[in-house]
């Protein structure tokens, strides 16, 4: 049996209370790993947008 609206309702409202008060809790662990993130951000996207590391002569299989 499929969920009518109003549970998806009742649903998204727990989330967005729930979103609401973790970001509220936890402001300051979040604000305190950015710098870590940032930095960790910078292997993953040389791996994940660039390919990773390949000879330069030869094109790129995708």
């Amino acid at each position: 049996m499929a969920c009518s609206w109003k549970g998806w309702l009742v649903f998204l409202a727990f989330l967005a209370i729930a979103g609401y008060l973790l970001t509220g809790e936890h402001r300051v662990h979040v604000v305190g790993a950015a710098p870590f993130l940032i930095i960790l951000a910078c292997p993953l996207m040389h791996l994940f947008m660039h390919g990773g590391h390949h000879d330069h002569g030869e094109p790129v299989s995708r």
